[in-house]
């Protein structure tokens, strides 16, 4: 389970009746943009005490993904294994409310209800208000704004828009997530400005495809191909004074402008690190993903990425054994990523989801080659990732730290985002504090860490 922070409840007002002095647990499974609902949900309760662990709650929440089957296993064992604590509570004559929301629920809701009695209440993506009604007793207007981070407090996501136009082969999420709807800049503004009130000094920009931003009030064709409204949305979020970071995430390689990444290259509060998942390098398959892009143009823009930011970090992803798939296309793949050298890549085994255009595709792959070439291709990226690191030594690097282990701090540079990326191991018997930044100078590496000392400035 996530751990929270223990916060009090508030003064109830007079005039409102409300369930009082319950206490809430909320478990949140899946992706950034998942976390983010969980932190709305958690910030519009006004009358709950927010606790660490499903033992002490009264009501549990539990925040489900439901994108792919490993994702949907992984929501079922958590829902069983809170009903199981639900049951031993029971036989204590202590009550505890289940209630599941998210991606699974929106996804199956008629079956969940059916075949887990148990739980208490059900809700869609859609249905914040739902949550905080049932746990209350009051509907209240969510707030979006209003959100309890889930993550240490120098960093967080914004989540600028909700749903996705595109229809990739092999993606059920806009049949859970339904079509782009853009937060208007006001809006993010407000929420990011809410944040560094906080204390968040690193913004990770998300949505289903940040690409598009904005495209759903403003379908002109160069808005899309320039990507006008996401660059004046960077632009507002980099006026504000102590956001230090922007890190954007998860762009759609046909909808990424020369504009924006001029705007990466130049803006000193932009991250070089660029998040464009590209899926495959074979036309072939690109075309029956309904990618909407060709080899050439993939290598096009990664090439001018890479030329107009030299000190880039690209982190992408890649399906292994997606239906039709042949031997030439994963080695043409395997190929591409030992040439290209991607400083960050994750490979996923292709997951044949019902209702997604792939599923219904005839030459779908065994679960032993899928596991083969997936294997294959991270022992490439191994030694990509290796060479890559052991070329950082020497280096200094501006790190934020993030958090105080044993022996050591951990820290990440602009060239990583938090959990899914490199982490840079600091030994030193100075103090340094969490949600700062350090200079240090890296002196070893190995695949996925980085090795280093703070560098000690002399006193003036």
């Amino acid at each position: 389970m996530i751990k929270l922070p223990v916060l009090g409840a508030e003064a109830t007002p007079a005039n409102r009746t409300v369930k009082t002095g319950k206490t809430v647990a909320l478990i949140s499974l899946g992706c950034p943009k998942n976390q983010v609902d969980s932190e709305v949900i958690l910030g519009n309760l006004k009358y709950s005490q927010i606790v660490d662990s499903a033992e002490d709650a009264d009501t549990i929440v539990i925040n489900t993904c439901g994108f792919i089957e490993s994702a949907k296993k992984e929501s079922i064992d958590t829902i069983l294994q809170a009903i199981a604590l639900k049951n031993r509570a029971s036989k204590k004559g202590v009550h505890k409310e289940i209630i599941v929301t998210g991606c699974l629920s929106e996804r199956y809701p008629e079956e969940l209800a059916k075949s887990l009695p148990e739980v208490d209440a059900f809700f869609g993506v859609h249905e914040f208000d739902k949550v905080t009604s049932r746990i209350e007793g009051h509907y209240q207007q969510v707030v979006f704004s209003e959100r309890r981070l889930l993550n240490q407090r120098h960093y967080a996501y914004l989540k600028i828009s909700e749903g996705c136009n595109q229809r990739c082969g092999f993606c059920y999420i806009p049949m859970i997530r339904g079509n782009l709807v853009s937060k208007t800049i006001d809006q993010n503004v407000a929420e990011a400005k809410a944040l560094a009130a906080q204390g968040v000094k690193e913004l990770l920009v998300v949505s289903q495809d940040t690409s598009s931003y904005g495209y759903d009030f403003d379908r002109s064709a160069p808005n899309l191909k320039r990507n006008t409204h996401l660059i004046k949305l960077l632009t507002s979020l980099g006026a504000i004074e102590t956001i230090h970071w922007i890190r954007l995430m998860y762009l759609y390689p046909s909808l990424f402008s020369d504009d924006l990444v001029d705007l990466i290259a130049e803006h000193p509060k932009l991250c070089k690190y660029v998040d464009l998942p590209i899926q495959h390098i074979s036309d072939a398959v690109l075309k029956s993903m309904r990618r909407n892009t060709s080899q050439q143009q993939t290598l096009d823009l990664l090439r001018k990425i890479r030329s107009r930011i030299p000190s880039v970090s690209i982190r992408t992803s890649l399906i292994v054994g997606y239906p039709g798939e042949t031997e030439k296309d994963f080695e043409d793949m395997c190929e591409f990523v030992r040439e290209f050298k991607f400083e960050r890549l994750g490979v996923f085994m292709y997951s044949k989801e019902e209702g997604t255009y792939a599923n219904e595709l005839k030459g779908q792959v065994s679960a032993k080659v899928k596991t083969d070439r997936y294997n294959h291709l991270m022992e490439i990226q191994r030694g990509v990732s290796l060479e890559l690191n052991h070329a950082k030594i020497g280096r200094t690097l501006k790190v934020l730290i993030d958090s105080k282990e044993a022996g050591h701090y951990v820290g990440r540079t602009e060239y990583d985002a938090p959990e899914i990326d490199n982490e840079v191991l600091i030994e030193t018997a100075e103090e340094l504090a969490v949600g700062d930044f350090v200079d240090v100078q890296i002196l070893d590496a190995t695949e996925y860490d980085i090795y280093a000392t703070p560098l000690i400035k002399e006193p003036v």
